[in-house]
């Protein structure tokens, strides 16, 4: 395994972590004589392979239904300095909810301390506010750091990119220490964040790249002979840690084998040249479909979903169809595009179904178009991507 030193945390953090979200039984909390033996067997073997490779890095959420309570039970088995371990609690408006949330999940962790607490959502101005105003959440981490129940705060930031830099930047009660964040060859929207991370000397972590960087699991034939002599999921292992400023990628195994994959590149995580080439021909696909080199190339000239009319996700929307039409990522993108207006705040606004009843001329003449052009695009991307059929 490689390591790397996580910000001013100064843990060894693998270069690879183990999430635990795919491997968990469900999504509903529940004692553990409900969790069927096979299933807690499974878990307890990809936490074994984890660390037989030195991913020491383990990863979870309150969250995240049965699994703080599944890990709990295998954490029992090995000795506490083998791990690094992070949960996730979410921003409540409440910060005495929050501490107590945190406390429970530390039982059900069965453990005294976290090496990681992260504030789990930090997707909008209103969760913003709930984590870092005077007395707020993040207060509420530092008192339980102080206590000795947490060594390092951070948070997940899920949303509009100023949102995650203004949480960056923040400075009251010593600020965040880390942070997981969503960054992947097809998501470079977060650029400014990894930077501003860097400036603070935080430790970042990348959420999902494999499943929420393109589902490339079940990459598509177009990528993957793109990818050459890699897989595309390979690609992108290597193209997210090749930032500077990444220290660690969340695998998200649901079984022992989902690791082979990403283990094989350690070798290759300083080939540069051969990331350069591959990413050349992902650019080609790109610009052949949308004349840009990135499928977020019009995002940062458009207003935020808030200020749009119907409050329609126009960048989110754009994006998700250049994903579809130049690297064939169709399932990854109808998948986000369902959520909108359905999962906020994680994946926020509106769709395009209404966008011909809207005048869009002033934010179409941003990007160089027409209303009718824009409106045309949205209404054509909402016919791909909210069409659940087997189109090709």
């Amino acid at each position: 395994m490689i390591y790397r030193k996580f910000g001013k945390t100064g843990l060894t953090m693998p270069v690879f972590s183990c999430g635990m979200m795919r491997s968990m039984f469900s999504w509903q909390d529940m004692d553990n004589s409900s969790i069927p033996y096979l299933r807690q067997q499974q878990m307890a073997e990809i936490v074994d392979t984890a660390l037989k490779n030195g991913i020491t890095h383990l990863e979870t959420a309150r969250g995240y239904g049965s699994s703080e309570r599944q890990l709990g039970q295998i954490l029992a088995d090995h000795e506490r300095d083998s791990f690094i371990l992070q949960t996730k609690v979410g921003i409540e408006d409440d910060p005495d909810r929050f501490t107590a949330n945190v406390e429970d999940s530390l039982q059900r962790l069965g453990q005294d301390r976290v090496n990681l607490l992260a504030l789990h959502g930090i997707n909008d101005y209103q969760s913003l506010w709930q984590a870092c105003r005077p007395g707020g959440c993040l207060a509420a981490a530092r008192a339980l750091q102080a206590r000795g129940k947490a060594d390092w705060i951070g948070f997940s930031g899920h949303g509009d990119v100023k949102v995650i830099q203004q949480a960056i930047e923040h400075r009251g009660d010593n600020g965040f220490d880390f942070l997981n964040l969503h960054w992947y060859t097809i998501f470079q929207r977060n650029s400014p964040a990894l930077a501003a991370a860097k400036a603070q000397d935080m430790g970042v972590f990348i959420i999902s790249p494999t499943d929420k960087g393109g589902m490339l699991q079940d990459s598509p034939k177009k990528l993957q002979a793109a990818s050459l002599p890699l897989t595309s999921m390979q690609f992108n292992d290597i193209f997210c840690l090749q930032r500077e400023e990444v220290h660690t990628i969340s695998l998200g195994p649901s079984c022992p084998e989902d690791f082979k994959d990403h283990l094989t590149l350690l070798d290759r995580l300083d080939d540069r040249e051969l990331i350069r080439r591959i990413y050349g021909n992902w650019i080609v696909m790109m610009e052949e479909s949308s004349g840009m080199e990135r499928p977020d190339g019009l995002w940062q000239q458009l207003p935020n979903w808030q200020q749009t009319p119907g409050y329609i996700n126009i960048g989110f929307i754009l994006w998700l169809y250049n994903l579809a039409q130049g690297w064939d990522l169709l399932d990854f993108a109808r998948e986000r595009y369902k959520k909108l207006g359905h999962d906020m705040p994680w994946v926020a606004g509106n769709n395009g179904a209404d966008a011909d009843r809207f005048q869009l001329d002033d934010i179409a003449k941003r990007v160089g178009l027409s209303g009718q052009e824009l409106t045309a695009a949205l209404i054509k991307a909402h016919g791909l991507l909210g069409s659940q059929g087997n189109d090709s």
